[in-house]
């Protein structure tokens, strides 16, 4: 998996958003001066598939509060989502799904899919009538049976791309 850095991005930053460690960062980019990344620079990212690999991406709409699942650049499914609400907006970008946690308790539902944006990921709720609204503190929220049949379709290293 490859990484490339964006503004304001540090080594450091980079190994928290996507889980790993800054030793293993530093060692799987040996021609990277850590304290030197440039934006547009690619860093490899250990232990992650590359996402051209997966034939699934998903592609969110802040607007629309939708989550379109696509199989081959098609359409398959698009589920009803939650979005951030003022002051906790959801991150507009392009991201990956590094892990997965079923039952994580509490307000995340039945699911937990991080993102590799450090804090976010798209989750179940324990408040249906969230869906649909701009009411989380960032992340996606999803029905518990989408989220669930969504984690069981795509794999960790599935595309995300946020928009507004």
């Amino acid at each position: 998996m490859i990484h490339t850095v964006k503004a304001g991005e540090t080594l450091s930053s980079i190994a928290g958003d996507y889980r790993v460690s800054l030793a293993s960062l530093i060692a799987a980019n040996p021609s990277v001066t850590p304290n030197m990344i440039y934006i547009g620079q690619s860093i490899r990212i250990p232990g992650l598939p590359s996402p051209t690999t997966i034939p699934f991406s998903i592609h969110i709409s802040l607007a629309k509060r939708t989550l379109t699942l696509l199989y081959q650049g098609q359409t398959r499914k698009v589920y009803p989502i939650g979005v951030g609400r003022m002051l906790h907006e959801t991150p507009v970008g392009d991201f990956i799904i590094i892990n997965k946690a079923p039952n994580p308790g509490g307000p995340y539902g039945t699911m937990w899919m991080s993102l590799s944006k450090k804090g976010y990921g798209i989750h179940g709720t324990n408040d249906p009538s969230s869906i649909g609204k701009y009411v989380s503190k960032g992340c996606v929220r999803m029905y518990n049976k989408d989220v669930d049949e969504l984690a069981k379709t795509v794999p960790i290293g599935t595309s995300v791309f946020i928009r507004p």
